[in-house]
């Protein structure tokens, strides 16, 4: 947003800000939903680069498809754990997740 947008919009008295603040997130939990999104990207490209589909990957993992797409999502029903354990599953290594994690600072 232009900030001569943002000046008219504080001016007729709206709050301008981001989901963090909308959210009231601490900067701990900004930080952790960055890093689940990051594995979360992370995992898709993965699969798509081993050409599996989501209900090859669910088999698997003796998980259901659905679950894959909540996983690739970020969704918060889905833990780290099972996102890490998913990727390791598909051929992924700690050096691909710590890569991963490392570029939740500087998202795409």
């Amino acid at each position: 947003m232009d900030i001569i947008k943002r000046q008219r919009l504080e001016a007729v008295g709206w709050r301008v800000g981001d989901a963090a603040d909308f959210l009231e997130l601490s900067p701990e939990e900004v930080a952790l939903i960055e890093m689940k999104l990051s594995l979360s990207r992370y995992l898709k490209e993965l699969r798509l680069k081993n050409q599996l589909s989501q209900a090859t990957l669910a088999k698997r993992i003796h998980s259901s498809q659905s679950r894959v797409a909540k996983m690739e999502a970020g969704d918060s029903s889905v833990s780290l754990d099972l996102i890490i354990r998913t990727i390791l599953a598909v051929g992924g290594t700690r050096e691909d997740v710590a890569i991963a994690l490392l570029s939740a600072s500087n998202p795409h």
